[in-house]
């Protein structure tokens, strides 16, 4: 991609991948964006469909951990809450 002149990189799936995406963005320089896929969007639902954690903490605390590892754009299902949560 680099090589190609991409604008931006992107790591996907966003979780699994934290240490890679510090990587990528120490190491190129470029705007780092990551992909929360479908996969760890029903991860985190399925967790709160069974009581173990309260959806916006978890979602916050993922948003937030993504962007400490140096992601510059986030890709992601709950966008638009989101946009509320931090609207409020």
């Amino acid at each position: 991609d680099v090589e190609e002149g991409a604008d931006i990189l992107m790591v996907k799936p966003a979780l699994p991948y934290l240490d890679i995406l510090w990587r990528v963005r120490e190491r190129f320089g470029k705007p780092t964006a990551v992909y929360h896929v479908s996969g760890e969007f029903a991860m985190v639902k399925a967790g709160v469909a069974n009581g173990c954690f309260e959806e916006r903490a978890a979602v916050l605390e993922i948003m937030t951990s993504l962007k400490r590892a140096g992601a510059d754009l986030i890709v992601t299902y709950w966008a638009r809450e989101l946009a509320e949560w931090t609207r409020n």
